[in-house]
């Protein structure tokens, strides 16, 4: 321990890790000095040896540290939408309890209450993980300890993708074209021609459609593989969004280009600078009129299955829709039943093609040495019976007795048949 005066001002220096420490104390006061080196001494050894006194972190209630996750993550993460709704339900039910009380036990509890209330195991599994997350270390040992136990994720059903068939397509179509809904038909032909999101259809706007180059620019998007993506424009596409822009500048004198083009707002009441909040109620009424069942995303799914069936690659598929990974591109490109049976058809279809050309090879070669042995004037059968005896004739012939000469431990045979040689055996 050494404190030392510069002028009216006393430092402390020592020794700590290998590092020298020498700092001012900003104190006239000797005393002082001392008290400031052994505090500072304490902060290092106990950052070192990552001990910490967080005694008011443990007692605050989970909804405290929750809110403070939550403004975290939107600040860090793209789409927060999903965040809101799983912290919202872990405010509802674990809000009072103090981070303390965090356990197992608590989990378990938790998962069961959310079993009762109907949800599904994989939305009960993300917002154990928002929980765990928050909870910070102590959310890192109960993960370890439920993990090893195998009940920190709750077994649920795979789901069952859905494409629309091209009658499903139609009624679709025409549904929501007799809509009273401006916005429907255009955000379900954007959703069958260019694969795009729901968010990132509502969220488009007019500088990010070019009609005369026939290609438009993906604005915000749920990933960062979907920003700024560009997509052609294909010919039903296209006519859509001109007619939009037609009814778009009747309604609003004039098109803008920071101005969304499906605007916010209802009839009369409507504010083309703000995006449009949600589609649902306009998609579940075309949905009821065309007798179909489905999500609005499934018409994503749809054109990304109809993409790899027409034989696209990966990666013009994946520039398309934006996937980040082939794993993901593998999880919505489910190929229909008819074009796997097609598949194997068409496998089959080959292997009978290739028996039937070997059976008919087959038989040209039977017919060819018939005709051969016709020729020579034998019948094929007589000359295999003639074959058969001489070969009989010959091995009677061979097997001659056999004259021993010679020693019992050292016999020769002489066989006069086989050009009059010594054999040993």
């Amino acid at each position: 321990m050494s404190v030392f005066r510069r002028g009216k001002v006393w430092w402390y220096e020592f020794w700590f890790a290998g590092r020298r420490i020498q700092e001012s104390t900003k104190a006239a006061s000797k005393t002082v000095a001392k008290l400031a080196e052994q505090q500072r001494r304490r902060e290092l050894e106990e950052g070192f040896n990552s001990i910490e006194d967080r005694r008011d972190e443990r007692i605050r209630p989970i909804k405290e540290v929750a809110k403070d996750y939550l403004e975290s993550y939107l600040l860090r993460n793209r789409s927060g939408a999903f965040a809101k709704y799983a912290i919202g339900h872990l405010t509802r039910l674990l809000g009072a309890a103090m981070i303390v009380d965090a356990d197992e036990a608590l989990i378990l509890g938790y998962q069961e209450q959310r079993l009762r209330e109907k949800a599904a195991p994989k939305t009960i599994n993300e917002e154990v993980g928002f929980l765990l997350r928050l909870l910070g270390e102590r959310g890192e040992l109960i993960r370890a300890r439920l993990r090893k136990q195998k009940t920190l994720k709750l077994k649920g059903t795979k789901p069952i993708a859905k494409t629309y068939s091209p009658e499903e397509k139609l009624k679709l179509v025409e549904a929501t074209r007799e809509a009273r809904s401006p916005t429907i038909y255009p955000a379900l032909m954007l959703a069958l021609n260019a694969g795009m999101r729901n968010g990132e259809i509502r969220h488009l706007r007019w500088n990010h459609v070019d009609l005369k180059k026939q290609f438009l620019t993906v604005g915000k998007s749920k990933t960062e593989a979907g920003e700024g993506r560009t997509i052609p424009l294909n010919a039903a596409l296209l006519e859509t969004l001109r007619g939009h822009a037609e009814w778009f500048t009747l309604r609003f004198g004039r098109i803008e280009p920071e101005w969304y083009l499906f605007p916010f707002g209802r009839a009369n009441h409507l504010d083309p600078t703000r995006p449009i909040t949600t589609i649902k109620t306009a998609w579940a009424n075309a949905r009821v009129r065309a007798g179909v069942r489905g999500r609005l995303h499934d018409s994503r799914h749809t054109l990304i299955t109809e993409l790899a069936e027409s034989g696209a690659g990966d990666q013009t598929i994946m520039d398309i829709a934006g996937h980040v990974s082939r794993q993901m591109l593998k999880h919505y490109s489910h190929i229909r039943m008819q074009a796997k049976r097609d598949a194997l058809d068409t496998v089959c279809r080959k292997q009978l093609e290739a028996e039937e050309i070997l059976r008919e090879s087959v038989q040209d070669c039977s017919l060819k040495s018939a005709e051969a042995q016709q020729i020579e004037g034998e019948s094929p059968q007589k000359s295999l019976q003639l074959g058969v005896s001489r070969g009989l004739k010959r091995r009677k012939r061979d097997r001659k007795s056999l004259k021993r000469i010679g020693s019992p431990g050292r016999i020769r045979t002489y066989n006069p048949s086989v050009n009059s040689r010594m054999l040993y055996r």
